[in-house]
């Protein structure tokens, strides 16, 4: 986010950015090539999104989740704002902490999971739920 837009969270802009790395892995697997999709997808409803998105691309999807630890997050988190700060923003041990809280760890039954479940209450099918969640997927 730094280097395209000069900060961190630009007003909205990373969901945009995501949306149109969605868009171009959907396009990506409508051709027949395979994507690897890494970005946070820390929500449930967000990996059932990108589930259903790629079945409706007539595609497969295959979740990995590689758990990290506090004390490996921390020591990454801190050689990269020694290493190239002008491309990390800073987190203090209280963002960290914050936004682990935040994140949904996947279950095993959302690991092996081979259908997608519904969307949450509200919303009539996930592309909706994505729409808004990346506008620029659409």
């Amino acid at each position: 986010m730094i280097p395209l837009f000069g900060e961190p969270d630009a007003e909205g802009k990373r969901d945009v950015l995501e949306g149109r790395l969605l868009w171009l892995g959907l396009e990506a697997l409508r051709l027949g090539t395979s994507v690897v999709l890494d970005f946070g997808c820390w929500s449930r409803d967000e990996r059932s999104a990108v589930r259903w998105l790629v079945e409706s691309a007539g595609a497969s999807c295959r979740l990995v989740y590689v758990p990290v630890g506090h004390e490996t997050q921390r020591t990454r988190i801190a050689h990269r704002q020694s290493t190239t700060p002008d491309q990390t923003f800073p987190m203090s041990e209280a963002d960290l902490l914050h936004w682990r809280t935040l994140f949904e760890e996947p279950d095993a039954a959302e690991m092996d999971e081979c259908g997608v479940a519904d969307p949450p209450p509200g919303w009539s099918g996930w592309l909706e739920w994505a729409a808004d969640r990346w506008p620029s997927l659409a």
